[in-house]
């Protein structure tokens, strides 16, 4: 039971911090709630599916396919991630000074609410593999019974559920003039975070050879596979031995979200002082 209740805590707890802070990105969005909700019943579904089919999709590309498709998996919740960040950089003071046209700008499309809800189920994808597969491992190992491994699961589900709510109530406290700087660096973050992870896996699965030994190890300061390291890891990109690859996808990821958002705003800026001079003249 207790192992079975370590996994699913940390998978859920790693899943349930990003949708967390997808949640308080998007406080007051109309609508964003079932968005998400969808996004995350996909990703069940998808992560029995994957798990079921896991022997066929670890023999594809020599073995490594397992590897190959959690490394799209993050690539798809950083390219979402990405958007998020700079719709929220273009669209935030909007959000602060209109919550009350919100329905009329979800209406509109103004709202990244299919962003959010592919980074949700992303997310609740690759970790429910992994709990599909190792609660399979439990089960067929015969150490525990499958009352325990039930009830493991149960009380993990429970558990991480109930920290990553505490993460969004903390989350949605910040006065709202602040909330949406304070999730997009959290968001900026998490996608950085992921790239990285995602050069990880092909690094190890051998498809990413450069710069593949560790920089520093801080192992002895805090570990990755401690809970807070495991919280810093999913928040932001915390990795005891990176290698040099990985910090090129962490800061690279961040430069990408700095200079679009920053042209973003440069192009509103032009529109918005376009009618202005135009009613000058």
């Amino acid at each position: 039971m207790l192992a079975a209740f370590i996994i699913v805590f940390r998978e859920v707890l790693e899943a349930g911090l990003i949708v967390g802070v997808m949640l308080a990105a998007s406080e007051g969005i109309r609508g964003r709630g079932t968005v998400i909700a969808l996004g995350i019943a996909g990703g069940i579904v998808g992560s029995g599916i994957v798990a079921a089919f896991a022997e066929q999709i670890a023999n594809l590309f020599e073995g490594s396919g397992q590897e190959m498709l959690n490394a799209a998996i993050l690539s798809v919740a950083v390219v979402m991630l990405v958007w998020t960040v700079v719709w929220m950089a273009s669209h935030g003071r909007e959000m602060v000074s209109e919550m009350r046209a919100v329905g009329r700008d979800v209406k509109d499309g103004r709202r990244p609410l299919a962003a959010l809800g592919v980074v949700a189920g992303m997310a609740v994808l690759r970790e429910g593999v992994e709990v599909v597969l190792f609660m399979y491992g439990i089960s067929v190992s015969g150490g525990e019974s499958p009352l325990n491994v039930a009830l493991g699961f149960a009380l993990g589900v429970g558990a991480g559920a109930i920290v990553s709510f505490l993460l969004y109530r903390g989350l949605v406290a910040i006065p709202m003039k602040h909330l949406f700087k304070t999730t997009s660096v959290l968001i900026a973050l998490l996608a950085a975070g992921l790239a990285a992870q995602a050069v990880g896996i092909l690094q190890d699965a051998g498809f990413i050879q450069s710069l593949a030994d560790p920089l520093w190890n801080s192992t002895w300061l805090l570990a990755d596979d401690s809970a807070i390291g495991r919280v810093l890891r999913t928040l932001v990109g915390y990795r005891a031995q990176p290698t040099g690859m990985q910090l090129i996808a962490y800061f690279a990821t961040i430069l990408v979200i700095v200079a679009l958002s920053r042209t973003v705003n440069m192009r509103l800026q032009r529109t918005r002082q376009s009618p202005i001079n135009a009613r000058v003249a």
